[in-house]
C-alpha cells in the first residue's frame, strides 16, 4: 500500500508540474494553445510515471530549446518561410519531439526491472534536444551549408544540410542531455553513459538531416522563387508545388522517426560500450 501510496503522489506531482510547465510555455510564447494542452499530456505521463529523472531531461530539453529559440528568433525570421512551423510549438511538434519519451515512460512503469527504457529515453531526449541546437545555432553559421546526401552548398535553412557550426552544436545538445541524465541516475558507468546517449544524439540528428534531404515533403513558393517545408497557399492564392519527397513526411513525422532512431541508437551504443 506505501508504494502505490508514493505511485499515486508522484503521479498527481506530475499532473502539476505538466499543468505548470504547459501554462508557462503558453505564456512565454513558446507553445500555442495546442501544444500547451500537448505539453501537459506527455508532461503527465513522463513526470508521473518515470519521476525525477525522467523529469530533468524532459525539463532541460524544453527550457533550453526555447531559450535558444528565443535568444535567436531575430535570424529565423529571415528564414521563416522555409520552415514549416515557427519557434511557437504546436501540438504536433510536441508529440513529435516528446511521444516517444512518453511511450517510454509507460513501459518502465509496467518494467521496474529494466534499465533499456530509461537509456531509450535518454536517447531520444538528447536526439531532440541535438537536433534543436543544430537548427537554432546552425543558422548562425557563417558559411553556407551542405547537404548530406552529396556536400553541395545549399542556402541556410534547406532541410538536410549540416553545417560544422551546427554539427559541435549538434554534440553539445546531446552531452547536455547525457550530463544531466547522468547526474540524476548516477549508478551508471560515466563514461559509457555519457558517450551512447551524446553519439545516439548525433545519430538521430543526422537521421533527421538524411530524412529532410530525401523523403521530407519540400515545396517551390513561386513568389518567394525558394524551397520550403510548408504546404500550404502563399498570400497570392497560388499552390505551393511538391518537388521532393512524400507528403506524409512532414517536418513532424522526420522529428519522431530519429526521435525513435536516438532511443535505439542509445541502447545499442550502451551494450556495445559495456
Amino acid at each position: 500500500m506505501a508504494d502505490l501510496t508514493f505511485s499515486l503522489n508522484q503521479f498527481l506531482a506530475g499532473i502539476g508540474l505538466a499543468v505548470v510547465i504547459g501554462l508557462a510555455g503558453w505564456a512565454a510564447g513558446s507553445l500555442s494553445i495546442s501544444g500547451a494542452l500537448a505539453a501537459m499530456m506527455i508532461g503527465t505521463l513522463i513526470f508521473g510515471f518515470g519521476g525525477l529523472p525522467w523529469a530533468a531531461l524532459l525539463l532541460t530539453f524544453f527550457i533550453s530549446s526555447s531559450l535558444l529559440s528565443r535568444l535567436f528568433s531575430g535570424k529565423k525570421i529571415l528564414l521563416a518561410e522555409k520552415f514549416e512551423k515557427g519557434s511557437r510549438r504546436d501540438w504536433g511538434q510536441v508529440f513529435a519531439n516528446g511521444g516517444a519519451g512518453a511511450f517510454l515512460a509507460v513501459i518502465a512503469l509496467l518494467f521496474p526491472q529494466q534499465t533499456w527504457p530509461w537509456l531509450a529515453f535518454a536517447g531520444t531526449m538528447a536526439t531532440v534536444n541535438a537536433d534543436t541546437w543544430a537548427t537554432e545555432i546552425g543558422v548562425l553559421s557563417a558559411k553556407l551549408p551542405r547537404l548530406i546526401t552529396n556536400g553541395k552548398q545549399v542556402p541556410t535553412g534547406t532541410s538536410g544540410g549540416i553545417t560544422l557550426t551546427g554539427t559541435l552544436a549538434t554534440c553539445l545538445g546531446g552531452a547536455v542531455i547525457g550530463l544531466v541524465g547522468w547526474l540524476v541516475q548516477s549508478s551508471y558507468a560515466a563514461g559509457a553513459y555519457l558517450a551512447a546517449v551524446t553519439l545516439a544524439g548525433l545519430a538521430g540528428s543526422l537521421v533527421d538531416s538524411l530524412l529532410g534531404a530525401t523523403i521530407q515533403a519540400i515545396y517551390y513558393d513561386p513568389v518567394r522563387q525558394k524551397e520550403t517545408e510548408r504546404r500550404i497557399f502563399n498570400e497570392n492564392g497560388q499552390p505551393v508545388a511538391p518537388i521532393r519527397g512524400q507528403e506524409w513526411m512532414n517536418n513532424d513525422m522526420v522529428n519522431f522517426i530519429s526521435s525513435v532512431c536516438g532511443a535505439l541508437i542509445s541502447v545499442g551504443l550502451w551494450r556495445l560500450f559495456t
